[in-house]
């Protein structure tokens, strides 16, 4: 049966391909996306699979049940795009101003879409059933995937795979592991009031800036003196805001950044020091602050037994030239949520060019994707999907 859904993704390559570059096209942004669900819906009520629409929101789930007993097995697809404007200069470029499918989650579901359909095929023979989640809103949290759970995408399920193309390892190259695999990801705002005036009487003001360059500087020795050199963490203040004209103190600033940890403790002893440290560098200047910290997704923690299967899957797979056990990511995931519920593991599928001089990494507005690596990586799931034995 292998060889036979292997075939049939063969065949449905191209079809793979005109579904990713539609979708490309016509990129939705997160808790904005209306035609991507009902496209993907529309698509598994033709294959007559049960679905489900406005999942958690706008989230789609299509269900499909083997002609014999045996686990269920869902598989996860993000669909979401983001506010980036396109400049890779493609045949089929985003169409809508602004916005850019700049993460290959038009490829995830280009993937999803035709391995549904190859499994459909294959349905008297399979063993189980299979739950294709499609989710809305990766890229920005609360995310979906903690709403699509809460309204039922998970139950019954017995083990979740998922795959991230990534755009900077190369084609060919599938990236595993067991445990921490990506970060916990929060997001901190930082709102100064001082006290303007004249920029030729700055004795008279409690400068703004000032006072947040230093906190700039003094976050820097947050992860270098606060956290144990054995933890990973990582502290960036992403923007900077206080305009002015040219002769004037600003009075307010506001700094916003993000927050990527592995560990609980580690966790909460950033958002405790960055309280601190904003309180004291404000309160030595005699000025005001207003702090804020947001938590966002939790760490992807991988299931062992789920991530070394998914290793053996991959290495059976024609077209993985490595199955490669990777280092942990300080990016962020929602797929985290799911892992929290059931057993399961996510992986990345290569899809950078090997012709490429520099590939582009995700979220860059020049971004793409090896669409071969579609192929590869429906493959990896197709398998896991036909050989996964609940423990």
């Amino acid at each position: 049966m292998e060889q036979k859904l292997f075939e049939l993704l063969d065949q449905g390559y191209d079809e793979m391909v005109e579904i990713r570059r539609y979708l490309h096209q016509y990129p939705e942004l997160s808790f904005e996306e209306e035609e991507t669900p009902a496209y993907i819906a529309d698509y598994h009520r033709r294959l007559g699979h049960e679905v489900h629409t406005g999942v958690g929101g706008r989230g789609v789930t299509a269900r499909l049940e083997g002609a014999q007993p045996g686990p269920v097995i869902a598989l996860r697809a993000d669909f979401d795009a983001l506010p980036i404007q396109e400049e890779t200069g493609l045949p089929f470029a985003s169409k809508r101003d602004g916005v850019m499918h700049a993460c290959g989650h038009d490829g995830h579901t280009a993937e999803m879409l035709v391995l549904a359909k190859a499994l459909n095929q294959l349905q008297n023979e399979l063993s189980g059933s299979i739950v294709f989640i499609h989710q809305h809103a990766e890229e920005l949290a609360p995310g979906g995937a903690q709403a699509m759970i809460e309204d039922g995408c998970l139950d019954g399920v017995d083990a979740v795979f998922g795959t991230h193309l990534w755009a900077t390892v190369p084609y060919g190259v599938m990236q595993y592991k067991d445990g921490p695999m990506m970060a916990a990801a929060d997001s901190f705002e930082i709102n100064i009031i001082g006290q303007g005036g004249h920029g030729a009487t700055p004795h008279l003001t409690k400068d703004a800036i000032v006072i947040g360059s230093q906190l700039v500087t003094t976050i820097q020795q947050l992860v270098s003196r606060r956290i144990d050199p054995q933890d990973s963490a990582v502290v960036s203040v992403g923007s900077f805001e206080a305009a002015n004209a040219f002769n004037v103190i600003a009075d307010q600033a506001r700094l916003v950044g993000t927050v990527r940890t592995f560990n609980d403790d580690v966790r909460d002893t950033i958002e405790e020091e960055l309280n601190r440290m904003t309180k004291g560098v404000c309160d030595s200047a005699g000025a005001e602050a207003d702090f804020r910290y947001f938590r966002g997704y939790p760490t992807v923690v991988n299931h062992t037994r789920e991530a070394e299967f998914l290793a053996s899957c991959a290495a059976e797979v024609p077209g993985v030239t490595e199955t490669e056990y990777m280092k942990p990511q300080m990016t962020g995931e929602d797929f985290a949520y799911y892992l929290h519920h059931v057993k399961g593991s996510y992986f990345f599928t290569g899809a950078a060019n090997p012709e490429w001089e520099t590939p582009y990494p995700h979220h860059h507005p020049k971004f793409d994707i090896d669409e071969r690596a579609m192929l590869i990586a429906a493959k990896i799931l197709g398998k896991a999907v036909l050989d996964y034995k609940s423990a």
